[in-house]
């Protein structure tokens, strides 16, 4: 398997299995940060629980009302913010290195579809 780089308006991702360290990649337009492939793969599973949650949410909540949910792993944090069809996502990293970074409104289903192409785990 060779590097593998994915990108959209506003994201992008990477895998590269031959990495010594740090296999994984994720970052927007103007900021990335590399990841293990542990954080990677918790990164994938708790943006998975919160898009999950906020499609639930639309149906629970009154038009116009906005929600914050947060995920957490002892290796990252995630928090996804606003309308449960229009939300921001923010990431902070705990492991050897700190990093933290965030995305714009409209973009973790879309982040999330470009990690689950990757095929990593």
């Amino acid at each position: 398997m060779q590097r593998l780089i994915k990108s959209g308006d506003g994201w992008r991702i990477g895998w590269n299995p031959h990495a010594e360290k740090y296999q994984g990649l994720i970052g927007a337009d103007d900021w990335a940060i590399e990841l293990t492939k542990a954080e990677l793969t918790d990164f994938q599973r708790l943006l998975t629980q919160l898009v999950d949650t906020m499609m639930q949410m639309e149906a629970e909540l009154m038009e116009g009302e906005k929600i914050s949910c947060e995920a957490e792993s002892t290796l990252l944090w995630l928090e996804v913010e606003g309308y449960p069809q229009c939300y921001s996502l923010r990431v902070i990293i705990h492991g050897d290195r700190r990093g933290e970074g965030n995305w714009a409104e409209g973009i973790a289903p879309k982040l999330l579809t470009g990690l689950k192409s990757l095929n990593f785990i």
